[in-house]
């Protein structure tokens, strides 16, 4: 019982910091689109 706790709590934690890693890439992307969108005006 103990093994399938600790399995559930590990793959919580992979899933939120999979979760924050992605939320940060699409915020990169965003200012880097934005830098080209300013460039081109």
């Amino acid at each position: 019982m103990k093994i399938l706790t600790l399995f559930i709590a590990l793959i919580a934690v992979i899933q939120l910091s999979a979760c924050n890693t992605l939320s940060g890439v699409g915020k990169d992307v965003q200012k880097g689109g934005e830098a080209i969108e300013k460039s081109a005006n």
